[in-house]
This record gives structure tokens, sequence and C-alpha cells, in this order.
């Protein structure tokens, strides 16, 4: 084992990975003392005033004017300021996770969360049969995950795992207090997916972003790939797929919605059709990041 250890571990990258992950828990725990309205306030004044020295603004500006073609100057560089100040906004929230949801159903929507989907959460948490729901990078798209928590659903995300080890293992304690349990991507964390749909549980995941073995959708007009493990899954189980959002509020409040279940198409022998159902969902995510492009994550090439 030791010799296993020696071979197959960069050794040389240990202390940068630890430095790395002691900055960022630093930096989590200071941006936790500020509580959940004044660190997120401060995220998005930062992130806007450095985002012309970074790579991804040209890729964001590129995407707008591609997608938005009858869109001004102006309100390109609008809509990309909002991007940069809700990415600002997010990532500083992280830190106040558990904070951040005050749903009090006794005094339903007078704190910082307003949804009107309780009872569909309710209903799914009662029916003893699985489910699956997919969200986008739409304002801050853990909520949706918050809020199954925090509704009793047996929930399970399928999420990006960070390359430093360190700082996965702080963001895996933050996302277990706060939204069920996490499932890495990859082969192991869809087979997961899956055991868990087998048990009549939920699952969720983000499917707005490139996959290079996705299915081919289209997207803003224009062509694009798309991950298509919840069609997939929904078509292997035939279970219900549900749309999940978050729309960011004035005076840092969340709109949470949920859509009721997609009838989603069938090919000829009554089965999920996997590629029709992806464009469908894809179809979904457009139309939310046309009514708030200021709040979708523009920085990633989404077409290649």
């Amino acid at each position: 084992m030791v010799r296993w250890i020696r071979h197959n571990i960069p050794w040389a990258m240990l202390p940068l990975d630890w430095l790395v992950g002691m900055l960022v828990l630093g930096a989590m725990k200071a941006i936790r003392s500020l509580g959940p309205d004044r660190a997120s306030d401060l995220g998005g004044r930062i992130l806007p005033a450095i985002a012309p020295l970074i790579s991804a603004n040209r890729t964001g500006y590129n995407n707008l004017k591609a997608a938005f073609p009858e869109k001004s100057e102006e309100e390109i560089r609008a809509i990309l300021k909002g991007v940069w100040e809700n990415l600002g906004r997010t990532a500083f929230e992280y830190a106040c996770m558990d904070d951040l949801w005050d749903y009090d159903p006794a005094r339903p929507n007078e704190g910082r969360i307003i949804t009107e989907d309780v009872p569909l959460f309710e209903r799914l948490r009662d029916d003893g049969k699985p489910a699956i729901f997919f969200a986008a990078h739409l304002a801050n798209w853990e909520m949706p995950a918050v809020a199954a928590a925090a509704h009793g659903l047996d929930m399970t995300a399928l999420y990006r795992m960070p390359n430093n080890r360190f700082v996965a293992r702080a963001i895996q304690r933050i996302r277990g207090k706060t939204m069920g349990k996490m499932v890495a991507s990859g082969g192991a964390g869809v087979l997961q997916l899956a055991r868990e749909l087998e048990k009549s549980a939920h699952v969720g995941m983000l499917i707005d972003q490139h996959l290079h073995r996705g299915v081919d959708v289209t997207f803003f007009g224009r062509p694009a790939k798309a991950n298509p493990t919840a069609a997939r899954l929904a078509r292997e189980f035939d279970c219900p797929v549900h749309g999940a959002r978050v729309i960011r509020l004035p005076g840092n409040r969340f709109r949470l919605e949920a859509t009721e279940e997609l009838n989603l198409p069938r090919d000829g022998e009554g089965r999920i059709d996997v590629k029709a159902s992806m464009q469908m969902m894809t179809d979904i995510v457009e139309g939310w990041v046309r009514e708030h492009p200021e709040q979708w994550l523009w920085l990633h090439r989404r077409w290649r």
C-alpha cells in the first residue's frame, strides 16, 4: 500500500493543495462571520470589479453577443456585469448556506425565501415514488437542493468534485448540512443515482453545461451538447421528471419554483426518447435564462 501511494500520489502537489485549501477555508470562515446578507453584497461588489482581468469575461461577452444579436452593446455589457455580480454573490453565499435558508412554514414567504411549491415538494415526499429534478446554473443554483432537503425529500444530487481534495472535503461538509446526499459526477456517481431511484428516492442534477459525449441539442438557436443522464435515468426507471429553478430577487431574497411532471417525448416503443427529452429540458432552461439572462453562468464554453 505504501509503495502504491508513493507511486500514484503527486507528493509535490500536496503542500500546495493544503495551502490553497487552508486559504479557502480561512476565507470562507471570514465570509461566514459577515452573515448571509453582508457576505452576498460584498461578493456582488468584488467580482464585477475584477471581472475585466479574468479571461472568462471575454467568453461571457462572446456568448451573450451570439445569443442576443438584437441587443445593443450597452445591454450586453449590463447583462455581463450582472452575471459577475450574481456569481460573486453566489460564491460568497456559499459560506453562509445554512443561514441563507430561512423558510418558515408557519410564516411562509415572510423571510428570504419565497415559494408557492411546498405542496408539490410534500406530495413528492409522500408518494413513495422516485423522481428526477433538473436545474441550471441560475441565481444561487445550490438552493433547489437545499429546498428539497428542507421539505423532507430523500434527495441525492450530482455535483462536480473540486480538484483540490482539502477544498472538496470542506465543501462536502457544507453541502451535507443543508443539501442531503451528494455524489460526485462520473460513472460511479450515475450508478449511485440509479441505486437511489431503485429505492424510490429522488435525484437532482444540473443539465446546462457542455458534455463532450453528450447528445445533440439546440440552445439559443445554436448546436450544443447536453448531458443525457437525466433522460437516460428517466427512460430506465420510467419515473417523473421535474424542473427546478431559483430566481434572485432584490433585497437578498430568492424565489424557488418547480414544474409539475413533464410529459416527456416517447419513441415508437413507448419508451422515453432520450434526445428529444433532453431538447425539451434544454428548451425549458433556455426560457428560464431568457427571463433573467444576468443570472445565468454565461462564462463557460457552452457552444463548441
